[in-house]
């Protein structure tokens, strides 16, 4: 099982970015999808969450209005866009398969995560 998240960088405040969550060795229509991040010297947070059908989302409060998540049907990838990124925003980005049907928020759902990738905005 593998989860692979890309698409990090170094964005201006303001900017934009889109990442991916790429997924092998399960069943992945079965899986709901999760985005956290953290911070250095933070605690783990959650970001957003989208179902396993695609018609359920779920977002954090810091990123509500920002960011949209979206599953690519029939391929086993997960897009997290955001907009209007913040200084705030800077943190590594993991994504997370949770055998669920329903999006979810709650960390200990989700069996299997990925490495993440890190997410910088500064000017």
């Amino acid at each position: 099982v593998q989860l692979q998240a890309y698409g990090g960088g170094l964005v201006q405040p303001g900017g934009s970015l889109r990442l991916s969550c790429a997924a092998s060795g399960f069943t992945w229509d079965y899986y709901s999808i999760g985005w956290f991040r953290q911070a250095p010297g933070n605690e783990r947070e959650f970001v957003a969450a989208i179902s396993w059908s695609g018609g359920d989302t779920v977002y954090g409060d810091s990123v509500k209005g920002r960011s949209t998540i979206s599953r690519e049907k029939g391929k086993s990838t997960v897009f997290l866009s955001m907009k209007s990124l913040k200084p705030e925003d800077t943190a590594i980005y993991y994504c997370a398969a949770a055998r669920s049907s329903a999006a979810t928020s709650n960390a200990g759902y989700y069996r299997y995560w990925g490495q993440g990738t890190v997410v910088t905005v500064s000017s």
